[in-house]
């Protein structure tokens, strides 16, 4: 029997803020994080804008010393890492280090620094290149500074599923502790890539927003005048663990994982497939996977960019996969405050579901004044909206067709894992009713 997997812990660096309370009440009020770009000069860019974080300190959460030959990526992932595990109240020592591990999703690594260090080569040799910059260029090192740093000696790895990466690592983490490899994990995502190269490649690809003159305005899903998203950079990350280990340490749970499902489109390197067809499958696998129904849905975290074609088909394949619901439930893009934190992104939208569940406010979609016509679903439109949230879906797709959904749901605290494992999802009594019948049918004949 799967072991029920809830949250006890989040930790939040984003455009909006530093931490959770700071992130999510500029959320909530429907506020841009989305300023002119102050990392490097811009002027000559198409695109000036991008989703910074600001006034953090990372000789806050490292040494001195260490801080100052941090990356920013990796800084951001230690910093949210010890929030999340402070509001735990996870303490992880030599009874349980084998037992925490840590699994990251990063799309792109230390960019800042490779561009640095070429520039040092072309001017200055090889011999000027830094000891540092391997291990502290590459994705993988925001999970193992983690594990390092809080003595987390479980299963370790990183994903660069490119923009679905941090929801990849939350499902898969999730599947590690659901199945007993692990009793709890540290996961989400993380990304700082606003650097010359990013801009200009998104750039060149017509990919990103140049409305710079009014860069809050910028980020608009699902509105008719999208003309392209906005690189963020921050890190989102959840503690997941079992709810009997939650319980018997008396933590505070935020939320339930339901369901996790992947796909791939098999169609084309940066554009969805044809009427989301990819993104509708992952979708469905999600529910498949947490034995729930669409019409159990309250709430859609979109992937949502403001790109032309991934609001339109992924609007299309919530049609195709919520059928006659899909018009009643709530659906909303944070990335239109955040920008969009690339392989950072499914880690901070899996925490914004989760304080949707917890805390009953579901974000709006800002900037969404003028829906596109076959962007006809309720997107909830620049005002937050209270409401009660018992499961919530967050979709990230990604370059190369690499599609995940995550499902969420509410914590029953009145239902014993005894009683649960007692309990058969609704879905899975049809399942069970319909292949009766059949079998009934096959003897008689």
């Amino acid at each position: 029997m799967n072991r029920r997997v809830v949250i006890t812990g989040v930790g939040l660096v984003t455009p909006l803020g530093i931490g959770v309370d700071e992130s999510w009440q500029a959320l909530c009020e429907g506020r841009s994080g989305i300023g002119p770009i102050t990392r490097f000069d811009a002027s000559q860019y198409r695109t000036r804008i991008a989703g910074e974080v600001k006034d953090f300190h990372a000789e806050d959460y490292l040494p001195k010393k260490e801080a100052s030959r941090t990356q920013p990526f990796l800084a951001y992932a230690i910093a949210a890492t010890q929030m999340a595990i402070e509001d735990s109240g996870l303490v992880i020592d030599k009874e349980n280090t084998y037992r925490v591990g840590v699994i990251t999703g990063c799309g792109l690594g230390g960019l800042s620094l490779l561009e640095q260090t070429c520039e040092v080569i072309s001017t200055k040799g090889p011999r000027r290149v830094s000891p540092f910059f391997i291990p502290t260029l590459i994705g993988n090192m925001a999970a193992g500074m983690i594990s390092i740093r809080f003595n987390a000696k479980g299963p370790n790895a990183s994903l660069a599923t490119a923009c679905a990466a941090g929801a990849h690592a939350v499902g898969d983490a999730f599947k590690l502790v659901q199945s007993g490899k692990a009793d709890a994990m540290i996961t989400g995502g993380v990304e700082s890539v606003v650097t010359p190269s990013c801009i200009a490649g998104f750039g060149a690809m017509k990919a990103l927003s140049t409305r710079n003159d009014q860069p809050e305005k910028a980020s608009r899903p699902f509105d008719r005048d999208r003309d392209g998203f906005v690189v963020g950079e921050g890190a989102g990350i959840i503690i997941l663990e079992t709810l009997e280990g939650a319980l018997a340490r008396g933590a505070s749970i935020y939320a339930e994982m339901i369901g996790y499902g992947m796909s791939g489109d098999g169609y084309h390197m940066t554009a969805p497939s044809p009427d989301g067809e990819g993104m509708a499958r992952c979708m469905e696998a999600a529910l498949d996977d947490g034995g729930v129904s669409y019409t159990d849905i309250d709430y859609i975290n979109a992937h949502g960019t403001s790109t032309p074609l991934n609001d339109l088909y992924e609007t299309r394949a919530m049609k195709n996969v919520f059928k006659e619901y899909a018009k009643k439930v709530a659906i909303s893009s944070t990335k239109s405050m955040t920008g969009h934190l690339l392989g950072g992104a499914g880690g901070i939208e899996t925490a914004f579901s989760t304080l949707t569940i917890k805390r009953g406010i579901i974000p709006p979609t800002i900037n969404c004044d003028h829906p596109d016509e076959e962007c006809d679903l309720d997107y909830v439109p620049n005002v937050a909206r209270t409401a009660r949230v018992n499961l919530a879906m967050t979709n990230s797709f990604g370059f190369g067709g690499t599609n995940a959904t995550l499902i969420l749901g509410a914590y029953n605290a009145t239902r014993s894992c005894e009683t649960f494992e007692k309990e058969v999802p609704i879905i899975q009594l049809r399942r069970q009713a319909k292949n009766l019948i059949l079998e009934i049918h096959a003897i008689c004949i």
